[in-house]
């Protein structure tokens, strides 16, 4: 049995993140450098967790592909990539090169379907391949020969853990996302099936055809809504299903064409001296290896013309109880519609939500917490099961889509993928994310934890509430819907 492993790593997902994570970050030119920055710092990582000796970074290629000429709307809502972006392409090409890592992008596919067509080949070849994304839609691809890892949450998902995060077995999850419509693409599923929805239909029918031949079966609204569907079901499932038989020819010979190469220190000293990424530059001069720069030096490279910053003392520290702070729990309309004005004025709104349950896809949404200044905030509970008046949560989403949609509105949050698509089981695209410090503390501080208990701790001296400490644990443990609005607020 072979001994070779494979290391996909899914660029598109790495350089959107890397560009979303970082500050606006410029050289002495004004060229944008935070997003080449963060995708050395991610692949370095990469790397050096997963000790693969074939290795590939795959992008994305340029115009439209087989999934646009079978649905003209597929990904059509989605934001042009920003201009930023788009000049650090070429640069991020060839700083992943000079890293030691082979590139593809082949037309007319999407890195998804290249990424399941080296899969597939490694899997016939005896190889184990670990694939490096955020992207659900691979785990369709997970068997006992492909694993998916997010090195951003340290997530690891083998066959049990798709089971465990979907309720579905690999082989399910096309037919699983399917039903329940993929909002990122613009797939849309079954109208109001959701999860659960999709979960006892698969358990109790098998798999998409069963249930659809036997769709007449289904009774109430839910079951109108499925036969309603039944003719686009099978487009869509073709949509999300990833091909895994490429034309790879062109590009690589064989997949032993993708062996680990050292880094090239003579390209990465031009790309870093271009970029002023003057700590790397000194680790070249030095001759070591190049683990991820700190924080601080990742702010002292941006423009190479300014002086460069000096270390500023760390403030002193307060604990959680010497922070004055004003927090409400929003039960009226009329508060509401005056939240509703702030944030619409503010130039940078901090969001979270409650749920139910940690699976985005499962989750419903229970309350949403406010803040756009420094100790003042609001809870507002839509969900809770305790008796306490609350809001409507229809009525609430319905006000606040225009704004969660607005990319004008720029909004800050703690791993705000998860929050988008709580919101997007209600039919709400979120649009206008600057900041999202888990993604953050991913790229400056790789080897620290990104929680948001870890970084309040670490940045600001204060020690969070638990979500135990509220909820409980074990068999005692409730769900936050049952969490009185009082101790609600106080955690959101």
């Amino acid at each position: 049995m072979s001994a070779h492993q494979l290391l996909l790593v899914d660029g598109s997902s790495y350089l959107y993140r890397a560009f979303h994570a970082m500050p606006d970050l410029r050289n002495s030119a004004g060229e944008p450098t935070g997003a080449i920055y963060g995708m050395v710092n991610m692949m370095r990582r990469a790397r050096s967790e997963i000790g693969a000796d074939h290795i590939a970074c795959v992008f994305d290629a340029k115009g439209k592909t087989f999934r646009e000429d079978l649905y003209p709307e597929y990904k059509a809502h989605r934001s042009p990539m920003p201009e930023d972006l788009v000049a650090q392409i070429e640069p991020i090409h060839e700083v992943v090169k000079a890293l030691g890592w082979p590139i593809l992008m082949i037309s007319g596919v999407e890195a998804d379907d290249v990424i399941g067509t080296l899969a597939r080949q490694a899997a016939e070849m005896g190889w184990s391949t670990v694939i490096s994304t955020g992207d659900k839609d691979l785990a369709q691809l997970v068997n006992d020969k492909v694993t998916l890892v997010n090195t951003m949450t340290n997530e690891k998902l083998d066959r049990q853990g798709v089971v465990a995060k979907f309720g579905v077995p690999p082989e399910r999850i096309v037919d699983y996302l399917a039903i329940i419509g993929d909002s990122v693409d613009n797939v849309p599923g079954v109208h109001k099936a959701g999860p659960k929805t999709a979960n006892k239909w698969l358990a109790e029918y098998g798999d998409l055809d069963q249930l659809i031949a036997r769709a007449s079966e289904i009774k109430g609204v839910v079951g109108d809504n499925l036969r309603a569907s039944l003719d686009w079901l099978p487009k869509a499932r073709e949509l999300l299903t990833v091909k895994l038989d490429c034309d790879l020819k062109p590009h690589i010979g064989s997949l032993h064409d993708l062996h680990a190469k050292p880094e090239d220190p003579s390209q990465l000293r031009a790309l870093f001296e271009r970029y002023a990424f003057k700590s790397w530059l000194k680790e070249l001069d030095t001759n070591r290896g190049a683990p991820a720069p700190t924080s601080q030096s990742a702010l002292n490279h941006s423009d190479s013309s300014l002086q460069e910053p000096q270390p500023q003392p760390l403030p002193q520290l307060q604990s959680q109880g010497e922070i004055d702070r004003d927090y409400v729990c929003v039960t009226t309309r009329e508060a509401f519609l005056e939240w509703l004005e702030q944030i619409k004025h503010a130039k940078l709104t901090c969001i979270d939500t409650e749920t139910t349950s940690l699976d985005a896809l499962q989750a419903e949404l229970v309350g949403i917490s406010l803040s756009v200044e420094e100790g003042k905030a609001c809870y507002i509970p839509v969900a809770h099961r305790t008796g306490e008046e609350q809001l409507e949560r229809d009525w609430v989403l319905a006000q606040m889509k225009p704004w969660l949609e607005d990319p004008l509105a720029k909004k800050l949050g703690q791993n705000l993928k998860y929050d988008m698509h709580v919101f997007g089981n209600y039919q709400i695209q979120v649009q206008g994310v600057e900041h999202d410090t888990l993604l953050e503390s991913y790229v400056l501080e790789s080897h620290l934890s990104h929680s948001m208990d870890n970084l309040a701790q670490r940045h600001l001296g204060v020690k969070t509430i638990q979500y135990e400490e509220v909820c409980g644990k074990g068999v005692h443990q409730i769900g936050f819907d049952q969490v009185d609005l009082k101790t609600a607020t106080e955690y959101a």
